[in-house]
């Protein structure tokens, strides 16, 4: 399993974030993300926005940090780059982990 994180240098909300991605499955990011606690409101068409005190955390528990440049590349490189705009119809980008 490897799930990556972008520095936290976006602004929202009065805080910085960072983008917590897999280059596997949205399934593989869900579950790391539940682990960590990141609530489903944080996902985002494929990635989970993480604010910046949770960075070392994520870390910790085995993201690898990248650019995010590196975050888009892997992304799309994986096919799970879902741009702003596209019909979502695919029941896997749902939040919500399937039973095995």
């Amino acid at each position: 399993m490897t799930v990556y994180i972008d520095p936290p240098t976006w602004p929202g909300h009065g805080r910085m974030w960072s983008h917590l991605v897999s280059d596997v499955s949205y399934e593989e990011l869900h579950r790391f993300a539940a682990a960590l606690g990141v609530p489903p409101r944080a996902f985002e068409r494929d990635h989970y926005d993480l604010p910046s005190h949770r960075y070392a955390d994520a870390v910790t528990a085995g993201a690898v940090e990248v650019s995010s440049r590196e975050v888009v590349r892997l992304l799309h490189v994986s096919g799970l780059r879902r741009p702003k705009g596209r019909a979502q119809t695919d029941p896997s980008w749902s939040w919500v982990p399937r039973s095995s």
